[in-house]
């Protein structure tokens, strides 16, 4: 495929943790300070897409855990204004669904900024938070244990949205879309949900390495179990026409993947399976651009991920016969359309 004409980034985070009065619990979690500014994405992601000739339309700026939803928009709405991010076209905000308070919340959010699209609130949970050995995910120890996809008042809250034209960014384990995701989400077809992360299958082929620590891992045979589970889930919400993916975050799923052919052939498997799945028409690229590549790529799986410019080039390749028209949705058109940033 040729460069598609444009690119959306349609999921990045920025973080200051040591300057910021909202990000104490994303700072403990992280056991210490950890940044990522406009400047950094500006010189990670935009000016080395600019040097290959691709142009970048924009981004939307996705929330990273803040202890207020409304506080990080506004943080990102300033840096925007001062100049430093005018790329960021929208925002998906933070939001406690499950909260008495929601509309006030909601409300909140909505007069921060016109350019909020959406909200999210990070799902995956398979019993309480284990250090990361599980599906589980360290952001819902603010919930630790409590399946928010299975809870009545997480449904009250989600069944506002679309009132007030937000769509929903889901991140959950892919049993979870099994479980209680897709039957949820059909009561809402009003209400545009973002599956974020591929559907987040994990680590089908294991580690990256070894137990020494050195060794990449040989093993090219995907976890049967595991990928049987997320095929379900992706085929139930595939069904839903409200729902679509975004390719992103690789490395959860194949960590350490742009080290061997054998493991970018699983990948290339898994993204255009998704493809066939919910069309490209459903489906949006995204760089996850946080802190460095191997942290924006597999989430701490392993120390290794693409640059901005690989990215691209593994995408072009993964959509190789694929008509043009398509290319430029799955970089731009589709991202455009969901979180109406034309």
């Amino acid at each position: 495929s040729n460069f598609p004409k444009e690119v959306v980034d349609p999921h990045h985070h920025f973080i200051d943790t040591a300057n910021t009065s909202f990000q104490t619990f994303l700072r403990s979690i992280a056991g210490g300070d950890i940044s990522c500014l406009p400047e950094d994405y500006t010189r990670d992601v935009i000016e080395p897409l600019a040097k290959i000739g691709v142009q970048f339309y924009g981004s939307v700026h996705v929330e990273a855990m803040p202890d207020s939803g409304s506080e990080e928009v506004a943080w990102v709405e300033e840096m925007s204004s001062a100049g430093r991010c005018t790329y960021v076209k929208g925002y998906v905000a933070s939001c406690d669904l499950t909260k008495d308070n929601v509309e006030e919340e909601l409300q909140k959010i909505i007069e921060t900024s016109p350019k909020l699209r959406g909200i999210r609130w990070i799902l995956d949970c398979v019993g309480t938070f284990q250090d990361g050995k599980t599906a589980t995910h360290v952001a819902t120890k603010r919930h630790d244990g409590i399946d928010y996809l299975k809870s009545p008042q997480f449904e009250r809250g989600l069944a506002l949205l679309s009132k007030h034209n937000l769509s929903f960014d889901l991140q959950c384990a892919p049993i979870q879309l099994v479980e209680s995701a897709a039957t949820l989400i059909a009561k809402y077809p009003d209400l545009k949900i973002c599956i974020d992360h591929l559907g987040k299958p994990r680590t089908v082929l294991g580690n990256d390495l070894l137990d020494d620590g050195t060794t990449i891992n040989p093993n090219a045979i995907p976890n049967e179990k595991e990928m049987e589970v997320w095929r379900n889930g992706m085929k139930a919400m595939a069904a839903l026409p409200n729902v679509y993916v975004k390719l992103s975050m690789m490395g959860y799923a194949v960590p350490g993947w742009i080290r061997t052919e054998e493991r970018k052939a699983v990948l290339k498997s898994i993204v255009r399976e998704i493809v066939e799945l919910f069309g490209p028409n459903r489906c949006m690229v995204a760089w996850n651009w946080h802190v460095n590549a191997a942290v924006s790529d597999a989430d701490n799986f392993s120390n290794v991920g693409p640059d901005a410019v690989e990215l691209l080039n593994m995408f072009l390749w993964f959509f190789e016969d694929y008509e043009q028209d398509r290319v430029d949705m799955l970089f731009a058109g589709t991202a455009k359309e969901f979180y109406r940033l034309g």
